[in-house]
């Protein structure tokens, strides 16, 4: 049995129209379903059991692959759903997609920026297994000022609890009003790591973003908005 949807979510489904358009088209008559024109909202269908037609040609939902990328901000969990409650990534974007999509990886509850969300599990292994090395890159707020001799040690890779980091790339990109702001790289995915880096190292890091995955950059995308990656930007996180 398949999922019974409501007609006009089936219509957005499909790409053939958004959710209120389909809801007009209903209304002005053009869609029929097994046969039977529906003027009415409210109506059900089941997912590949039943036959609808949109101005007489029929109307099919099909496996759609989607690769989106998520400014997202502080106070959301980078989870489909969380046990505790809390505001979730996959809030920010069901209003307009109607598929089920998960996000690449984790972004900690504290950090912003950058996070790509998918409904390919291939695309997700792809960016997410070390074997890849695909990069992160993050800016890091510290407090107070930063030595070279713990900038070499990010560098170098360091120990940080029971693992030892490989080489960051690590640059000062300026320092502000008691403030050091820290650019680093890292392509390993340890929980919070480029947190547990900084305080390993003794400093408190007062905010964290990532600015990029890859060659995919975050760039002048609102906080909490979201947008499709190119098809450009697909094919350079899959090499």
């Amino acid at each position: 049995m398949g999922e019974i949807v409501r007609l006009q979510k089936y219509i957005a489904m499909s790409g053939a129209a958004s959710r209120r358009a389909a809801e007009t088209m209903i209304t002005e008559g053009r869609v029929r379903v097994n046969g039977e024109l529906v003027t009415e909202q409210g109506v059900k269908v089941e997912i590949g059991c039943d036959k609808v037609m949109l101005d007489g040609k029929p109307v099919e939902i099909k496996n759609k692959n989607y690769y989106i990328m998520l400014n997202k901000p502080v106070g959301y969990v980078s989870t489909a759903k969380d046990q505790f409650d809390r505001p979730t990534v996959v809030d920010l974007v069901k209003k307009d997609i109607d598929t089920r999509i998960f996000p690449v990886g984790r972004l900690d509850y504290d950090t912003e920026g950058l996070l790509l969300m998918t409904n390919d599990g291939d695309f997700t292994y792809r960016i997410t297994h070390p074997k890849y090395h695909v990069e992160k890159t993050y800016i890091a707020m510290i407090k107070g000022g930063m030595k070279i001799a713990d900038m070499n040690r990010l560098r170098n890779g360091m120990k940080v609890e029971n693992y030892t980091t490989s080489p960051a790339k690590a640059e000062i990109l300026d320092a502000v009003d008691g403030y050091t702001y820290v650019k680093i790289t890292i392509h390993e995915g340890k929980n919070r790591q480029v947190r547990k880096m900084f305080e390993t190292l003794g400093y408190t890091v007062a905010a964290l973003q990532r600015i990029s995955i890859g060659q995919v950059e975050l760039g002048n995308l609102p906080l909490g908005r979201w947008r499709h990656l190119t098809s450009h930007e697909i094919n350079c996180l899959l090499g």
